[in-house]
């Protein structure tokens, strides 16, 4: 069975959150198997492994789940990227549209070192509204784009071609 197949059979699906007519993707599921969740990071680590990447981003809160672990793996800096309010420190902000309202992201004003380059890690693509807003921050900085990576791509809402604009580099390990 393919890596695709195993987290699509192991994903819950949750119909009507936060809203009704949204299909919640749970990747909690995920998490109770050690076993996939490590299957999961080696993807990641073998499709990054011989990229020139300076820092990982994580987007707040799912995007740490393998964001940090693979940083580990990849033995580079691990940055948080919170919603609005959460870091103690100094920070840049950037407000963005969801498929279902709108938010505000932060990064400490310090995380990223000029012309590094940067992945950004979340657990879903959706419209590419949250990873946008990671790119604007990173951008921000100095850095530079070094590429996309996400379980699920919900192609449907076309999040990939938003995120062209900031690099073709975008892993998906679940395409829906």
């Amino acid at each position: 069975m393919t890596l695709e197949n195993k987290i699509k059979d192991t994903v819950r699906n949750v119909p009507d959150f936060p809203k009704p007519g949204i299909n919640f993707k749970d990747i909690s599921t995920i998490l109770e198997d050690p076993t996939l969740s490590k299957e999961i990071l080696a993807s990641f680590v073998s499709q990054l492994k011989d990229k020139q990447i300076d820092a990982i981003v994580g987007v707040e809160s799912r995007g740490f789940i393998f964001g940090m672990p693979l940083a580990l793996a990849l033995n580079i800096p691990f940055i948080l990227i919170r919603k609005k309010g959460k870091l103690p420190y100094k920070t840049i902000e950037y407000t963005y549209n969801l498929e279902y309202g709108t938010a505000t992201v932060e990064m400490h004003i310090d995380a990223i070192k000029k012309d590094w380059n940067v992945f950004i890690h979340d657990d879903l693509l959706a419209t590419g509204g949250t990873a946008m807003a990671a790119a604007e921050l990173v951008k921000e900085q100095g850095g530079n784009i070094a590429g996309f990576g996400f379980l699920i791509n919900l192609s449907f809402l076309n999040g990939e071609e938003n995120l062209a604009k900031y690099s073709n580099n975008i892993i998906n390990l679940v395409t829906y």
